[in-house]
């Protein structure tokens, strides 16, 4: 992970925000959820899982689950949640992952990738552990967010900034890496994937009135993230 992003240092309170976030809850992770589809019987790799709330949908839908975070902490909290037995790791994305090749049929990188520089190393792995034709779900920061938020930079360079959170009450730093959409979608498709999917979904009309902020109640959709769905050369 890029320097200054320490899940150590609040895994507790992100997690805790992660429950039940307009964010994450009712935007991020029902919009995976409806990308991996029917998924019982199928090997998924969670990709910085963190305290597992995703994987823990996938496997009451059938899914066989592993999963690896760079924080001790937030696997000891997803050990905790899915139980002593479950496949869990401290791993770092970017370096040799603890898996055999051709181990899955589907990974899952919830918004993991856009801590990195570098992704050659990344992508590179995960297509090696993954089956020949397997998927790649993923989900980034929206490319937009980084000129929005940062008038006058700009969009066309890659440069990291940190935003400044809260997470349940506790401030945190995050460092991420912007990066123009046609560099995101070149490195995918040099490091051998084929581009099934890129989606802005909208956010889950189940969110309680009182996450969402009034100025988008009456739309169907806000820019956060943006999904892809990417498969692996056969």
């Amino acid at each position: 992970m890029a320097a200054g992003t320490n899940y150590d240092d609040f895994a507790q309170a992100y997690a805790d925000e992660n429950e039940s976030s307009l964010l994450n809850a009712f935007y991020e992770r029902p919009a995976m959820l409806q990308m991996a589809g029917e998924v019982a019987g199928r090997r998924i790799l969670d990709i910085g899982c963190g305290s597992a709330p995703l994987a823990h949908e996938l496997m009451a839908r059938g899914a066989l689950v592993s999963g690896f975070d760079a924080s001790q902490g937030m696997i000891d909290l997803a050990r905790a949640r899915l139980g002593e037995g479950a496949d869990l790791q401290v791993a770092n994305l970017g370096e040799q992952l603890p898996y055999g090749a051709d181990s899955f049929d589907d990974a899952i990188a919830s918004l993991v990738l856009h801590y990195l520089e570098d992704w050659t190393r990344a992508l590179a792995e995960i297509r090696r552990v993954l089956k020949p034709g397997g998927r790649l779900l993923l989900s980034l920061n929206h490319p937009i967010l980084y000129p929005w938020n940062h008038p006058g930079e700009d969009y066309f360079q890659r440069i990291q900034y940190t935003d400044e959170l809260s997470f349940a009450g506790q401030p945190a730093s995050l460092t991420y890496w912007h990066r123009p959409l046609h560099e995101t979608m070149t490195a995918f498709l040099e490091a051998g994937f084929s581009i099934e999917k890129v989606w802005e979904p909208p956010y889950s009309k189940d969110a309680p009135e009182q996450i969402v902020p009034e100025r988008i109640r009456e739309r169907d959709a806000f820019l956060s993230f943006i999904f892809f769905e990417l498969r692996s050369a056969k």
